[in-house]
């Protein structure tokens, strides 16, 4: 939970980024709290996944 805030910041900006690139093909930007907001709940899976990715590296470095 303590990992949460960041990944949930770092999918609203990487939403908000792809959004700018995806203008090379005609979409739309994002809006920059459209992003946020949708951080929210995506950040859920992202944030277990930076947590596993974490501990792999817990245990990799204590030899486990």
């Amino acid at each position: 939970m303590l990992l949460y805030p960041f990944s949930a910041g770092a999918v609203a900006i990487n939403l908000f980024l792809l959004f700018l690139m995806l203008q090379a093909v005609g979409i739309p930007a994002m809006p920059p709290l459209i992003a946020l907001y949708l951080a929210i709940p995506l950040g859920i899976p992202a944030n277990w996944l930076v947590t596993r990715w974490v501990q792999g590296l817990i245990d990799q470095a204590e030899g486990r």
